[in-house]
């Protein structure tokens, strides 16, 4: 009885110890730096330039994306034009662009692209960038779409952060 108790704390602690350093993985430096390479072949504004802002709400959430200065009216424009069109392949359940950057596997993202239809994505313009607002009524959605925020903020690491 001793040694199988013994055998089942071993294993548990290997099977921590793997699950930490695949979420040590996705947001560590060398995570940070392939996102950021691989988004500027997606998004055609600059993330050096731009800041993410991902905020958990009750019904879901809204991702905010600006241009750290509020007169970069170039930055701006882009950041405008690339969420409309992801507002409209969002609503479609097309989330290629986050797994071309993030990866198949990003939490959230199956979820939300089979799901899509239960999911409102509202674009709207800021005067220094753009919003998208994610409505949900369903649980699952909602804990998903939390989900996917997080690993967004993770993988973006200085170029995105938690709303208030």
């Amino acid at each position: 009885m001793r040694r199988k108790s013994l055998i089942l704390a071993v294993v548990a602690l290997a099977a921590l110890a793997v699950a930490g350093a695949v979420i040590a993985s996705r947001g560590g430096p060398s995570r940070q730096a392939e996102v950021a390479e691989k988004g500027a072949r997606v998004m055609p504004f600059d993330l050096e330039r731009t800041t993410h802002r991902f905020t958990k709400t009750a019904t879901g959430g809204v991702q905010t994306v600006v241009a750290d200065d509020p007169g970069d009216t170039g930055q701006i424009r882009l950041i405008r034009s690339h969420l409309k069109d992801e507002a409209a392949r969002f609503a479609r359940g097309d989330f290629s662009d986050p797994t071309t950057i993030h990866g198949t596997d990003m939490p959230g993202v199956a979820e939300l692209s089979s799901g899509h239809r239960g999911v409102t994505t509202r674009y709207a313009d800021r005067p220094d960038g753009a919003t998208l607002t994610y409505t949900t009524g369903d649980a699952g959605l909602r804990t998903a779409l939390h989900a996917w925020f997080d690993a967004q903020v993770s993988d973006h690491g200085n170029h995105a952060e938690h709303g208030g």
